[in-house]
């Protein structure tokens, strides 16, 4: 910003030394060029100073609101403006202020048959990041495991505490199972590793999590992390993930049950829920005939638990959108996050870990 030369109450400072002028000349106070007529400006105007011309006719605008004392004073620019004007920089917007999280935060990872996801959610349960999203890498030992989820949180803000929801058995951090990181592929039904099976059987994955992030670790079934964010909280609740195979979590009054891995009950011609509905299933067989197997699945459920609610969640859920029957409810795959808000809030008695 330049500086104003001055005003209509105020006399022009001294300008710069110059060959003097005839005496018939009398500069007026306001301007170093001739003034204007009142009425209307001289048809040629004098070339304006490319310095002093801008300053000069903001100058000779007459003056109208105001004690004289104000209307004189030069208004300065910021001293950051002046110094960058000098130097002919342009200043830095001023950012504006960033609000921390509130307290706690919490690491959500949710573990799935082709991807690892994860983000971090303040004490309210809001997102802190973008989510981020890493395909699941086969085969899969347990120190391949814990590498990729430090790989994968790398990116997101600082944590206080993690929440992980596990595709497969685990109680107290402990896992009793893990149906996908046994085989060399992934999917359901293909040959069990034995040397897999005996790395993540009784695998302390909390303890070895706690050890990388060095942070409280809490560890439950994917579909029961799922189910947290989801259930209303009144009689008996299902909630069915729908995506490289099937996950099961069931709730009473809102309270996680015991966990029963239904997806590998026997489910029709010698092969589980897992086989049948699993992606490898769905590829194979189309949307139309896997609809029907998903039908006969959920009447099979509940004829054996009776579940006044059921929810339906996981990758594939979206292709039953508009074909179940209105009082199943299709939830967004993001549930998996936000549900690991919710395993903080369980007493340490109810927490699966």
């Amino acid at each position: 910003m330049t500086e104003q030369v001055g005003t209509a109450d105020t006399p022009e400072p001294p300008a710069p030394e110059r060959a003097a002028e005839p005496e018939s000349i009398d500069p007026e106070p306001e301007s170093i060029a001739p003034a204007p007529e009142p009425v209307a400006p001289s048809p040629v105007a004098p070339e304006p100073d490319p310095v002093v011309a801008p300053a000069v006719a903001k100058a000779a605008k007459p003056a109208t609101k105001g004690p004289a004392s104000a209307r004189s004073a030069p208004r300065r620019a910021p001293a950051a403006a002046r110094r960058a004007e000098s130097t002919g920089a342009i200043a830095a917007p001023v950012a504006p202020a960033v609000v921390p999280p509130l307290r706690p935060t919490t690491l959500a990872i949710d573990v799935g048959g082709t991807g690892l996801k994860a983000s971090v959610l303040d004490a309210a349960g809001k997102l802190v990041a973008d989510r981020v999203r890493i395909p699941t890498r086969y085969p899969c030992a347990p120190k391949d495991f814990i590498n990729a989820l430090t790989s994968l949180v790398a990116p997101l803000p600082d944590f206080d505490r993690v929440s992980v929801g596990f595709n497969g058995v685990v109680r107290k951090g402990v896992i009793l199972t893990a149906p996908h990181f046994v085989t060399r592929s992934g999917a359901p039904g293909a040959p069990v590793v034995s040397k897999l099976l005996a790395a993540w059987t009784g695998f302390d994955l909390a303890a070895a999590l706690m050890a990388s992030f060095g942070r409280p670790v809490r560890l439950a079934n994917d579909a029961d992390l799922q189910g947290l964010e989801v259930v209303s909280g009144s009689g008996l609740e299902l909630v069915v993930t729908l995506g490289t195979g099937v996950g099961t979590g069931l709730f009473l009054d809102g309270k996680l049950m015991p966990h029963l891995e239904l997806s590998h009950h026997p489910f029709r011609r010698d092969q589980t829920y897992d086989e049948q509905l699993g992606e490898a299933a769905l590829r194979k067989i189309g949307v139309h005939k896997w609809r029907k197997r998903v039908d006969e699945a959920f009447a099979n459920f509940y004829r054996l638990l009776n579940y006044d609610r059921l929810y339906v969640g996981g990758g594939n859920s979206r292709l039953l959108v508009g074909y179940l029957d209105a009082s199943v409810t299709i939830v967004d795959n993001v549930a998996g996050i936000l549900g690991g808000i919710k395993l903080w809030e369980l007493p340490s008695a109810e927490a699966p870990d």
